[in-house]
């Protein structure tokens, strides 16, 4: 299912300032720059013979508008490699670029902004605000990120319009209790889209939902990169949510060990069983003799 398009024939006037590639901040002249630039990442928790090297060494460079997978086998990095190409921790080594700033040497002050107004997350837990409205949820990243020169007007415009975009128009007065958990979750990525993002992180945003919703929301995501522009790096186990992302990030051992360009679940699901799936050493050959 894809975004569908507003009918509210009153946004037009704001759509030229929600253009892809439009941020309202002053980082907007990067545009042109990756979306993310990891360069010889590494993470390591503890020291001496106890410590663990989650991150290896990794190089990556992703292009605005496009969608990323990323999968690996339990204590491959995943997790360590969102959280340090996210802001959400920092590397031991390397850099770390988003939408062309270097993050790496940012303050907790400095990342907080940047996470408010330059990022989006997807979680599989929804993360909404029980006492917000749906609309309210969805305009806390830009009420959080000030106004940067936007009106109450146009704000309120952009939630709608994404709202509608994901099949929820008219629902923005309802509270997040009143929403089945596909619709919570499409509530969530109108809210990580409203800032017009350089990223939208995406953590097992289907790993709680039903086989059918999961569907809808990945498609979704697949929309948002098609239709708006949007960058997602999606962290995910299930190689059918893979399938809808351009290629896919194989992880093992911190280190990127394999990638596929946009490939069905079975291909996907086939390479994962590689990686996980110790080789059979080769059986010794004798010469002149049945082994």
């Amino acid at each position: 299912m894809g975004l569908r398009r507003s009918k509210r024939q009153a946004e037009q006037q704001t759509q030229q300032a929600w253009q892809p590639g439009h941020t309202g901040h002053p980082e907007a002249a990067h545009d042109a720059a990756p979306a993310v630039e990891l360069r010889s990442v590494r993470r390591q928790y503890g020291r001496g013979a106890t410590a663990v090297h989650a991150l290896r060494g990794i190089d990556l460079t992703l292009p605005r508008g496009s969608f990323t997978a990323v999968m690996g086998p339990s204590g491959s990095g995943k997790s360590t490699f969102l959280q340090c190409a996210a802001g959400l921790d920092l590397p031991t080594e390397g850099s770390v670029r988003l939408g062309g700033t270097e993050i790496t040497g940012m303050n907790e002050n400095q990342l907080t902004e940047l996470r408010r107004s330059r990022l989006g997350f997807v979680f599989q837990a929804f993360n909404l605000l029980p006492s917000l409205t749906v609309e309210q949820n969805v305009l806390l990243p830009m009420r959080l990120a000030g106004t940067r020169g936007r009106t109450a007007a146009q704000a309120q415009a952009r939630a709608a319009d994404l709202l509608a975009r994901v099949g929820l128009e008219g629902k923005g007065g309802r509270r997040p209790a009143e929403l089945s958990g596909g619709q919570q979750q499409r509530v969530a990525i109108a809210r990580a889209l409203v800032t017009r993002p350089d990223v939208v992180f995406a953590d097992e945003p289907t790993g709680a939902l039903d086989t059918t919703t999961a569907t809808e929301v990945l498609g979704l995501l697949r929309s948002a990169v098609d239709t708006l522009g949007a960058t997602v790096v999606m962290v995910t186990h299930d190689p059918a949510a893979a399938a809808h992302a351009d290629q896919v990030l194989f992880l093992a051992d911190g280190l990127i060990a394999d990638r596929l360009p946009r490939s069905p679940a079975t291909a996907i699901a086939a390479r994962m069983t590689a990686l996980t799936v110790p080789s059979k050493p080769s059986a010794p050959q004798y010469a002149g003799a049945a082994a």
